[in-house]
């Protein structure tokens, strides 16, 4: 990780760049899996799912049985640890529910806004490395709450074709109408111009790799809505001398293990704090079992000592990090002057991974800068008013 030690204001812009790596080829790649999806339909999918992920799919779809059967495959434990994880977020989803709106804005004259969910929406599950089942907890949940006529889910095959029992069950578990072994950007093409297997929708959601989000960026073009650009995955730590090094570091890393081009970032005023996190990841990334990972991500990723932490909300806010965790006593309060940020996360024990697994609120966060003006997913991301 670099380290920059009470950087000017003039070098913050370096600071909070993104790690952006081909991004004229990705864009290129992208367009022409839009434009054969287009022309070619299931043709072009089973094309570039071959040449993509190395699997010839003829029938992408995934039946009831298959569906029925996913459950054997895991555990008690992780079964009832599905089903927690569902309920908070349905719980938490719930309650964003709003009543209608009516009225009279002038003697005679009724105003009213009734919440009302999109008919066919489509949710893109990440596959690859670390297939997230949790994902389809996120987006199938409040769809299902919303009231969507029609849910629609699209993820990678595995090397032999198949997909995550877990995926799989927590798909059957949250109400999904129909599921896709299709990912990357063919599998956001398909949902976006419809084929013979894959319905069209009218809105996908879903966080993903560099060629998804661009795929959705494409999609946004061609008049279908998304959640927001979602991937890849950051968090922004800012840290003081009450913190634990141990946890901060825990936190970073929880993040540099998505993907390689992932990106964490530490703002401390404390010298002891940021030699003692260094320390820690380096110590943490030696046992985690996605160390490479890891390990390339934080090439992409600063230690930054600050003057005080006015500063560091200041380049937070500046950053606009998908996920922002505050890990100190005076968390609280600090997050009030936080006004850029997809999901914050406060004090010394609220660690960012409960965020993305179960304590209720989404994980389907903006990245890339877009917390200056998007919002996470919430139950309003599936309706219309």
């Amino acid at each position: 990780m670099k380290i920059y030690r009470n950087p000017e204001k003039s070098e913050w812009p370096v600071i909070t760049e993104r790690p952006n790596p081909g991004s004229d080829e990705i864009s290129s790649t992208v367009r022409e899996v839009f434009d054969e999806v287009r022309l070619r339909g299931d043709e072009a999918v089973r094309d570039f799912t071959l040449k993509f992920d190395g699997v010839d799919m003829p029938d992408p779809e995934i039946r009831e049985k298959e569906l029925a059967s996913a459950g054997d495959a895991l555990t008690a434990e992780l079964r009832n640890a599905i089903g927690i994880a569902k309920a908070n977020i349905a719980r938490f989803h719930e309650a964003q529910r709003t009543p209608d709106l009516e009225i009279e804005t002038f003697p005679g004259i009724v105003c009213g806004r009734r919440q009302v969910p999109i008919q066919k929406v489509g949710i893109y599950v990440p596959g690859g490395t670390a297939p997230l089942f949790s994902t389809v907890l996120m987006l199938a949940v409040p769809a299902l709450l919303a009231g969507c006529d029609e849910i629609v889910l699209c993820t990678p095959p595995g090397p032999t074709g198949r997909v995550d029992p877990a995926i799989l069950y927590a798909a059957r578990e949250c109400g999904v109408t129909r599921v896709f072994r299709v990912g990357g950007s063919q599998a956001v093409a398909a949902m976006a111009f419809g084929t013979s297997a894959i319905p069209r929708v009218d809105k996908i959601f879903g966080p993903g790799n560099r060629f998804v989000t661009e795929a959705k960026m494409i999609a946004a073009a061609r008049g279908v809505a998304i959640d927001m650009p979602a991937g890849p995955s950051e968090v922004l730590v800012i840290a003081d001398d009450t913190c634990d090094p141990a946890f901060v570091a825990a936190d970073l890393l929880s993040q540099a293990e998505h993907g390689a081009d992932s990106q964490v970032i530490l703002l401390t005023d404390s010298p002891a704090v940021l030699a003692a996190v260094e320390k820690e990841i380096d110590s943490q990334l030696a046992r985690l079992p996605r160390k490479e990972i890891a390990a390339a991500a934080l090439e992409n990723s600063r230690l930054v000592l600050v003057r005080d932490t006015a500063e560091a909300v200041s380049l937070a806010n500046e950053y606009a990090a998908e996920h922002l965790v505050i890990a100190s006593d005076e968390a609280e309060s600090i997050s009030h002057r936080i006004v850029n940020a997809g999901s914050v996360f406060l004090g010394h024990f609220a660690c960012e991974s409960a965020g993305d697994y179960a304590s209720g609120t989404n994980h389907t966060l903006p990245t890339g800068g877009f917390a200056r003006a998007f919002s996470g997913v919430s139950l309003d991301s599936f309706c219309k008013h």
